[in-house]
């Protein structure tokens, strides 16, 4: 049996996630994970506060849990951090799924207490290899490529998860062992989260065949994550030798660039940086061959032959801001608004929230890098519900909008066609239907500041 403690302690210094005068802030929910984590910090004689936040969904059970951390914070002599929020209250005040929510909810109370008390380096998660596990099989069937194989990474900034090593079942034991005691959420056992049909239906289907699947998944996490490490090294090395900045304009060699192997992903992630999609390599490719003069667009930038050269150069509109996602992400923060992107399996019946500032697509429909900017002049797209294309600009008049709101509007794009001009409507070719598998829902918070 492993000797939990003496790993913890070991992976803490291999990973180098943080130093021992550090002070930690331990997210707890008073689950077995959290009490676990807890309790090896305290033995380790870290400086920890604890943070409990009430989400006030499960009546006397979320009270029973909140009055377990504070008792234990008492038990260990440590501070603690408590909160309650009316999750019901803010889901149906965003439109936003209670799931949601509370996830929100708990990030921002978090990052607040982060920043209230300078004094708190890290905030500690219990996240554990199963978790980890559940994440990277549904990041492999999402299709989120190499970058969502490397799971849940040990540290994100201020964000570090000390137990990604150990199994539920070492978490079990040494709770066992030590007679720590916890409580349960009821809600770990709904099959109807898709974290928890992975969990409860999946992996155990799996283990039947594979027996040692758990141990296998872990490895492999591990070689994905260092293999995402040597590719994104390997591609930089490439792109250095390759891209060359002159002020704003940036110049490829045509030549150099063709005998690169492999060429068509070097291409994407050459070129993705600069707005060009994935449905774009192969334009790429036969400009290579292009006489001197040719070029082509992506949202932001034109990349134009010009003997044995590309160049890059920015796109001039002085109305046209523009931001791009370069990949699937949790949200994404801009000047003025935050981004926040959910993926969900369609189900039959599945009800729509009525949200001009959410737009749930078809996942399949959608390309990466996205692009969110400005409408332009000779923008058009199909409208949900619509058979013809409609130029912005009409389907803006037929608004009968304020020419001030207008030229605030912002659309985002994918794969060189516009997806959903946000807050208003989204392209009919991307809509859900019988035939979608996922849902992603993109939801648009504009800035208050």
């Amino acid at each position: 049996m492993m000797n939990l403690l003496t790993a913890f302690q070991q992976n803490i210094r291999e990973e180098g996630l943080f130093n021992p005068a550090d002070r930690l802030l331990i997210a707890v929910s008073g689950g077995i994970d959290s009490v676990v984590l807890t309790h090896l910090c305290h033995t380790s004689g870290n400086d920890i506060s604890l943070a409990h936040i009430n989400f006030c969904l499960r009546g006397e059970e979320s009270n029973r849990d909140e009055n377990f951390v504070r008792a234990l914070a008492v038990q260990l002599s440590v501070p603690v951090f408590v909160k309650r929020v009316d999750t019901k209250k803010h889901a149906a005040e965003n439109k936003i799924s209670i799931q949601e929510s509370a996830r929100i909810l708990r990030y921002a109370w978090f990052r607040a207490l982060m920043d209230d008390d300078q004094h708190l380096n890290y905030l500690c998660t219990a996240h554990h290899a199963d978790d980890n596990i559940e994440t990277v099989l549904m990041n492999l069937f999402r299709g989120t490529g190499i970058a969502g194989l490397k799971g849940i990474l040990p540290k994100q900034e201020k964000i570090i998860r000390p137990l990604l090593f150990a199994t539920r079942k070492d978490i079990e034991n040494y709770a066992e062992v030590n007679q720590l005691s916890h409580v349960e959420d009821s809600s770990n056992s709904e099959e109807k989260y898709t974290r928890n049909f992975f969990r409860l239906q999946v992996i155990p289907m799996v283990e039947k065949i594979y027996p040692s699947v758990t141990a296998n998944m872990r490895q492999n996490i591990e070689r994905f994550r260092e293999t995402e490490e040597i590719y994104r090294a390997a591609i930089q090395i490439k792109i250095n030798k390759l891209l060359q900045q002159k002020n704003e304009e940036w110049d490829i060699p045509v030549e150099k660039l063709r005998l690169e192997k492999p060429l068509r992903t070097l291409i994407f992630e050459l070129f993705s940086r600069f707005g060009f999609t994935a449905a774009q390599k192969g334009e790429i490719i036969s400009l290579m061959d292009s006489s001197t003069g040719r070029f082509i667009q992506s949202p932001t930038h034109r990349l134009l032959k010009n003997r044995n050269w590309f160049i890059i150069t920015p796109i001039r509109d002085i109305d046209l801001e523009y931001s791009v996602i370069v990949g699937p992400a949790d949200e994404e923060h801009f000047s003025d608004g935050i981004i926040e992107f959910s993926v969900k399996e369609a189900v039959p019946g599945l009800v729509f929230e009525n949200d001009k500032n959410a737009a749930s697509l078809d996942t399949n429909a959608i390309e990466y890098p996205i692009v969110i900017r400005r409408w332009k002049t000779g923008d058009y797209f199909y409208p949900l519900g619509m058979r013809k294309k409609k130029k912005v600009s009409r389907f803006l008049i037929d608004c009968k909008m304020p020419q001030h709101e207008k030229d605030n509007v912002r659309v985002m794009e994918s794969g060189g066609r516009i997806i959903w001009l946000i807050g208003h409507r989204i392209d009919d070719r991307c809509k859900v239907g019988p035939q979608t598998r996922h849902i992603t829902t993109m939801r648009w918070k504009k800035s208050t500041q």
